[in-house]
């Protein structure tokens, strides 16, 4: 039997204060991400993939899961994402790369798929600052990792491209908005997964132009 080829998501999700209002509708929309990776693993058998969700806020990151077999990943609830805090996005970033990299050093045949989710700026890092970031993505693209941005209440376009990612979503902090953004995240991934089978770039172009800016 052929090894599979393995496919990292690794999630990074905003879990400052600003977050709260908009908490029922993030839980909800985390749990169909995780069932589209699951649905995503059946359609494409020849690939077996992993899930790593970090939340981060000025307590701290949270390792919520770890390169855990999407399969056997169940849905979370208010008990593993309570919103509070300032935003040390870049601390969440090094850190949750720096771990995954390192775990991942005895791995050759992978893609990587990091996906940040976040309703503010960084405004709280001690530990990595805008420079390092930039050149810590610049260096994992080298290497079939894809970075996304998802964002809201900043310039997201402008944020995302300062640390050198340019998939990115802009969404509105509706219902409306976050279904959207959370369908697009859906057929994107689809798309992700098509481009590995058929062995296509998988590093730029991963969301649809017309569903990029979301009211």
């Amino acid at each position: 039997m052929n090894k599979k080829h393995q496919v990292h998501n690794l999630i990074i999700l905003d879990e400052s204060g600003s977050m709260e209002p908009i908490k029922k509708q993030i839980i909800s929309g985390f749990n169909e991400l995780v069932q589209t990776i699951q649905g995503i693993e059946k359609e494409y058998p020849e690939q077996e993939h992993f899930i790593s969700f970090v939340t981060f806020n000025g307590l701290g990151n949270k390792l919520v899961h770890f390169r855990e077999p999407a399969s056997s990943l169940q849905a979370i609830d208010n008990s593993k994402y309570n919103p509070d805090s300032m935003t040390p996005l870049f601390d969440a970033m090094g850190f949750s790369i720096a771990r995954l990299k390192h775990e991942l050093e005895d791995i050759q045949d992978y893609n990587v798929l990091v996906t940040i989710l976040t309703d503010g700026e960084e405004n709280a890092s001690k530990e990595y600052s805008a420079p390092s970031i930039k050149s810590l993505v610049e260096d994992m693209k080298k290497q079939k990792w894809t970075f996304t941005y998802i964002g809201t209440d900043h310039n997201v376009e402008d944020f995302a491209v300062s640390i050198s990612i340019s998939n990115t979503i802009n969404f509105g902090k509706t219902d409306a908005g976050i279904n959207t953004m959370f369908a697009g995240e859906k057929e994107a991934r689809h798309r992700y997964s098509q481009n590995i089978r058929e062995q296509k770039d998988t590093s730029e172009g991963f969301y649809d132009k017309d569903k990029q800016d979301i009211k």
